[in-house]
């Protein structure tokens, strides 16, 4: 699990469980977004307090790789790291791991869009954005 300054705790609820008995695969997309929220919270990009139309994130892409099934109970966590920044986008790597072993149950990477809700338009990445992003990751910058 190694590459991620951030993680977040969730609980394996009952009702996230399908009728196999594990994690449904529909979950896995709540409990990364819930991670992405809490990691931009982290990072000072996104306050509560405020409106999130203000300077938006719309998802354009999705991919996840299911490793193993999770059970109820069992103690994990999402990972959550801006893996590249582009002009108006930005890659999110993300993993839902065990909490105490550290293996992973699946691992996706999710395209996000900076988005003006008042113009229904992207926008490019905000520089202050850009700026917290690249000094919590270390990333270059190759915009």
């Amino acid at each position: 699990m190694s590459g991620f300054n951030f993680y977040h705790p969730m609980e394996v609820r009952y009702g996230d469980i399908d009728a196999q008995g594990h994690l449904n695969n529909a979950s896995f997309l709540t409990f990364f977004e819930q991670a992405r929220i809490q990691y931009l919270v982290h990072l000072g990009l996104f306050d509560p307090q405020h409106s999130f139309m203000e300077v938006g994130v719309i998802v354009a892409d999705i991919h996840i790789a299911y490793r193993k099934p999770v059970l109820w109970g069992a103690p994990i966590q999402v990972g959550v790291r801006t893996s590249k920044l582009g002009n108006k986008s930005m890659i999110v790597s993300q993993v839902v791991a065990d909490a105490k072993s550290g293996d992973i149950y699946a691992e996706g990477e999710v395209v996000l869009v900076t988005f003006d809700y008042k113009t229904n338009a992207s926008m490019p990445i905000p520089a202050a954005w850009r700026e917290k992003i690249q000094a919590f990751e270390s990333l270059e910058d190759r915009h």
